[in-house]
């Protein structure tokens, strides 16, 4: 039988193991699914140097970006608007408050009135010269006479119905009663005795004329502020003066006054003259309280504006010249002081009343006798937060 020789089996190859699926693992080179029939899934194109489209695990779809959030962008910058004017506010309210000079007690003011509804500032112009150079004083002609003396007295009542402005003239015959020192504690006896309210200042400082306005008049004060000379002059200059309208000319060569009639802006040096002059008035008192209400609600009126409070390059020169020359009561807050300022605004803004207190038109030794009767019928109106009908001189 003739020999078959066969031919030689081709080597095999190892079985083809495709790659594992499931998380973790990705489509190893070469490796075909099943899918691959030359149609793109996804609308994606091929990815550069590799093979046709539909590999598994890449489709090459591109995902767009997302639109901006622009309702949640603005909610952020509100948040963030919102945190800056508030670490701002609370920051200028310490700063603010820090300033203040709360040297005068109130406590030591003994047999006091009752209280009564609304509140009661009595607000005195001094004419202290405490850090005025020999400059500063020979051109604000205030002269260099030691000690302080009260230049203008006010009582403010605010309340619901309406901000009252009462000026009580220096030159007020006023009874000094029983008092206790301010600084030696000893208590003084009352004797009757009779002398100008400014002298009640002058003698005891300001918690003896506290205790002089209110056993004269038997009205509490619940506030006692007080400004001094270079601290008025300060405040004008740095909201850029103060526009007052002038019905009348005058001079007065003591304060230095020298103006024409007319509308005029007022610097700080000739606002102070405006409310110094007495003696252009032929030494009258009740005229110049009367142009000291006039230019204090001017003031007031012309500083809280919207472009003063919200412009930092107002308001802060404005309060620092302001609440470096303040003396205050121990209980004074920055915000009670805030609201007195607002009701001397309202004094001229049609719902405030100003008024010098009631006279009877006599003197005693010179010195002006208020009218007993309408004093007490204004101040029961003030106590118990009524209208002001009582008419002053």
């Amino acid at each position: 039988m003739p020999h078959v020789r066969r031919r030689p089996a081709p080597p095999q190859s190892p079985p083809h193991i495709p790659p594992q699926q499931g998380p973790g693992y990705e489509d190893g080179p070469g490796y075909d699914s099943g899918y691959n029939t030359g149609q793109v899934y996804g609308g994606g194109g091929q990815r550069g140097g590799g093979h046709g489209g539909g590999r598994g695990g890449d489709s090459g779809y591109v995902q767009p970006r997302p639109a901006p959030n622009w309702g949640r962008r603005l909610k952020v910058g509100v948040l963030s608007l919102v945190v800056v004017v508030l670490a701002v506010s609370v920051g200028t309210y310490f700063w603010a408050d820090g300033k203040l000079k709360r040297e005068v007690d109130l406590s030591k003011v003994i047999d006091r009135p009752s209280e009564g509804d609304g509140t009661n500032y009595l607000v005195v112009g001094s004419d202290s010269r405490e850090g005025m150079t020999a400059e500063d004083k020979k051109k604000l002609h205030t002269g260099s006479a030691e000690g302080k003396r009260t230049d203008s007295m006010m009582i403010l009542h605010d309340g619901s119905n309406g901000p009252t402005l009462i000026s009580l003239p220096r030159d007020s015959n006023v009874e000094i009663p029983s008092f206790v020192g301010s600084e030696s504690g000893k208590k003084f006896a009352g004797t009757g005795r009779q002398v100008k309210l400014n002298a009640a200042y002058a003698e005891d400082g300001p918690e003896l004329l506290v205790r002089t306005v209110e056993f004269n008049t038997g009205l509490r004060i619940d506030h006692y502020v007080e400004i001094g000379f270079g601290g008025f002059a300060k405040i004008v200059d740095a909201i850029g003066g103060v526009e007052m309208d002038i019905p009348k000319a005058f001079k007065d060569k003591n304060s230095g006054a020298d103006f024409q009639a007319g509308k005029q802006t007022l610097n700080g040096e000739q606002s102070l003259a405006f409310v110094r002059t007495r003696y252009a008035f032929a030494g009258s008192d009740l005229d110049r309280t009367k142009n000291q209400q006039k230019f204090l609600a001017a003031l007031a009126s012309q500083t809280a504006t919207p472009s003063t409070i919200l412009n930092p390059f107002k308001l802060y020169p404005t309060m620092g010249a302001g609440l470096d020359t303040l003396i205050v009561d121990k209980d004074m807050s920055l915000w009670s002081l805030g609201n007195m300022f607002f009701a001397m605004k309202g004094v001229t803004g049609g719902e405030g009343t100003s008024m010098n207190i009631p006279l009877t038109g006599q003197s005693v030794n010179g010195n002006l006798v208020w009218d007993k009767a309408k004093v007490k019928q204004l101040v029961e109106q003030l106590k118990n937060d009524e209208k002001v009908t009582v008419k002053g001189n």
